[in-house]
């Protein structure tokens, strides 16, 4: 499994192809497929980017969950892969991102590959630079979410 760790300003081309960072590269297995599926984010103003790896056990996880044949469940089907593209690099190690995805987040010349463990967000440069949470905050909810470990027994 990949671990994306880092974030990279990138320039997108005339074409709208933006070249992998050569770290997120050298953090792919050797054996991984140049292959990735790309979405709009469910929570935020950014598009995913999964190693076809990653994918694979994101569709695992919703087919354990899902009844296609339950209106709710197929509603989410469909939502979640609205919108959703395959992608291979190129020979230069570059994405064809589809425009229309790159218009759902604004971007345009400028865009953040950020590693988010097994996938990598695609951020209009513009917006990353905004989503910054302060120190205490940011220490208050590491706190809240990880201050005790699973492994203790409670009192």
């Amino acid at each position: 499994m990949a671990t994306f760790i880092g974030d990279y300003t990138c320039k997108v081309d005339v074409k709208g192809r933006i070249i992998l960072p050569a770290a997120f590269k050298k953090q792919m297995p050797e054996d991984a497929q140049d292959h990735f599926v790309v979405r709009k984010d469910i929570f935020e103003n950014c598009l995913v980017l999964y190693s076809i790896e990653d994918w694979n056990r994101q569709l695992d996880k919703i087919r354990k969950r899902i009844n296609p044949y339950n209106r709710e469940h197929n509603m989410f089907l469909r939502n979640f892969f609205k919108g959703t593209a395959e992608l291979s690099l190129d020979n230069n190690n570059r994405l064809l991102v589809p425009k229309r995805l790159m218009d759902l987040i604004g971007a345009q010349r400028d865009v953040v590959l950020a590693g988010q463990d097994g996938r990598i967000e695609i951020w209009a440069s513009d917006i990353y630079d905004k989503i910054d949470m302060p120190g205490d905050a940011f220490a208050n909810l590491a706190e809240k979410l990880m201050g005790s470990s699973l492994n203790e027994p409670e009192i």
